[in-house]
C-alpha cells in the first residue's frame, strides 16, 4: 500500500494529483486517460472524474496498487 499525504494547508487532494504524487502515472494526461477508461476506483467504486476531491481515509486502487490518502 502506498500512502499519499495531503499537504497540511489543504483539505483534500484531487484524484489525478494523487496518482501522480504516488508515481503511478507520469503526467496529468496519463491520469486523465486511466480515469476516463474506468481503470481507477475510489473506495471500491469506479471513478471517472480526474478532479474528484479525496480526503483523509479514502482508498484509491489503480494498476494493482492501493493508495491510502492521509491528512
Amino acid at each position: 500500500m502506498i500512502t499519499v499525504q495531503i499537504r497540511q494547508e489543504d483539505e483534500f487532494i484531487k484524484l489525478g494529483q494523487a496518482l501522480k504524487k504516488a508515481g503511478l502515472v507520469e503526467s496529468g494526461l496519463d491520469a486523465k486517460i486511466a480515469i476516463q477508461d474506468g481503470q481507477v476506483t475510489v473506495n471500491g467504486e469506479v471513478e471517472y472524474q480526474r478532479g474528484k476531491k479525496l480526503h483523509g481515509g479514502e482508498t484509491v486502487c489503480f494498476d494493482g496498487e492501493t493508495l491510502q490518502i492521509v491528512k
